[in-house]
C-alpha cells in the first residue's frame, strides 16, 4: 500500500486515548465488551491491563503507544481489507501495527469467535 508520508505522519501523531472511545462504542454496540477490546488490543500489543489503562490516561500517541508495545509475533496472521487498503500490505510499520488494531476491533464487532481473532492455532 502506498501512502503518503502526511497520512502516516496523522496516524502516528493521533493519541490512542482519542481513538479508544470509537473503539469501545463500536464492540458494545454490536454486544461485546470492553473486556473483550481489552483482550484483544493486550493480545496485539502485549501490555497488561494496568499499563493499558495508564498509556489511555498519558494520552501517548500511536507513535509511542507501538513504540512502548511488543508485537504479538502472531499479529503477521493478521491479514484483510481494512479502511479499503490490506492490511498485509501496508509498507509503513506503525501504520500497519495500526491497521491491524482497527482490524481485530472489526472482527470483535462483527461477533468473530474470540479464538479466531486471536489467531490461536
Amino acid at each position: 500500500m502506498n501512502r503518503t508520508n502526511n497520512h502516516d505522519g496523522r496516524i502516528a501523531g493521533m493519541t490512542f486515548a482519542s481513538v479508544y472511545p470509537h473503539y469501545l462504542a463500536k464492540v458494545e454496540k454490536k454486544a461485546r465488551t470492553k473486556d473483550e477490546l481489552h483482550q484483544v488490543i493486550r493480545w496485539l500489543t502485549g501490555f497488561s491491563e494496568r499499563a493499558l489503562q495508564q498509556h489511555i490516561a498519558d494520552k501517548l500517541t500511536f507513535e509511542q503507544f507501538f513504540a512502548q508495545a511488543t508485537l504479538n509475533p502472531n499479529a503477521r496472521l493478521i491479514t484483510g481489507s481494512i479502511c479499503g487498503y490490506w492490511v498485509e500490505e501496508i509498507e509503513n510499520p506503525l501504520t500497519q501495527q495500526a491497521r491491524y488494531m482497527d482490524k481485530l476491533v472489526d472482527e470483535l464487532a462483527k461477533g468473530r469467535k474470540m479464538e479466531k481473532i486471536l489467531r490461536a492455532k
